[in-house]
C-alpha cells in the first residue's frame, strides 16, 4: 500500500497504528479464538487508548499462553498473582479475573457445541455490517453486549464491544475514502 493512499485518520497517528489499520483492523475475523483474544484485549483497554493495547499485545500472549482458553480457564490466584507482577501487561485484577472468567465461558460455549465464531458472526448472518462513521455504540452493541454479560463475561459493555465489533470486521466503519473500505466487505 502506498503511503499516499487514503486511509482512516485515526491510522495516521503513528507507524503501529498504520501496520494494524492496514493489516487488521476491519479485516472479517472468523477464528473463534482470536476472535475471544480480541475480545478479551478491549476489555483490557477500557479507559487506555488502543495504542497502549497494541505496543503490548505481545507480552499479553505471552502472558496468557497465547490466549489459548483452554490454558487460561485453569488460571488460579498463583497466575493472577504472577500476571499482576508482569508490567509488560496491563495489571488490573479485575481485568485479569475477566479474562480468566471468559476463557471459562468461551470453553463452556465449545463443550455445548457453541462455537464462538458462529455465535459473534450470528448477529449480522455472518455477513459484515456498513458502519455509519463515528459511533461509539449501536443497538447491536447494546444487545451482544447484554448476552455477553448474562452469559457472565466481564468488560464488554457496548463501547467496548463495538469497537472489539469494528476490529474484527464485524462492521465495516473504514471511511468511504479508505483504500479499505471496500476490501473488507465479503
Amino acid at each position: 500500500m502506498s503511503e499516499k493512499q487514503h486511509r482512516c485518520s485515526w491510522a495516521d497517528s503513528g507507524p503501529l497504528m498504520r501496520h494494524y489499520h492496514d493489516t487488521e483492523w476491519g479485516i472479517p475475523e472468523r477464528d473463534p479464538r482470536r476472535l475471544w483474544e480480541t475480545l478479551m484485549l478491549e476489555g483490557f483497554q477500557a479507559g487506555l487508548s488502543w495504542d497502549i493495547i497494541l505496543r503490548k499485545r505481545d507480552a499479553f500472549r505471552l502472558a496468557f499462553d497465547g490466549f489459548d482458553p483452554r490454558a487460561v480457564a485453569v488460571y488460579g490466584a498463583d497466575d493472577i498473582e504472577r500476571l499482576l507482577g508482569n508490567s509488560g501487561i496491563v495489571r488490573a485484577r479485575a481485568k485479569i479475573q475477566a479474562t480468566i472468567r471468559g476463557a471459562q465461558i468461551f470453553n463452556e460455549m465449545q463443550a455445548n457445541g457453541e462455537d464462538f465464531a458462529e455465535y459473534c458472526w450470528s448477529y449480522t448472518n455472518g455477513v459484515p455490517l456498513m458502519g455509519k462513521g463515528f459511533a461509539t455504540e449501536t443497538e447491536l452493541s447494546a444487545r451482544i453486549s447484554n448476552d455477553l454479560k448474562r452469559r457472565g463475561f466481564k468488560f464488554v459493555g457496548p463501547t467496548i464491544v463495538y469497537a472489539w465489533m469494528q476490529a474484527v470486521g464485524i462492521v465495516n466503519d473504514h471511511d468511504p475514502a479508505c483504500f479499505r473500505y471496500r476490501e473488507n466487505m465479503e
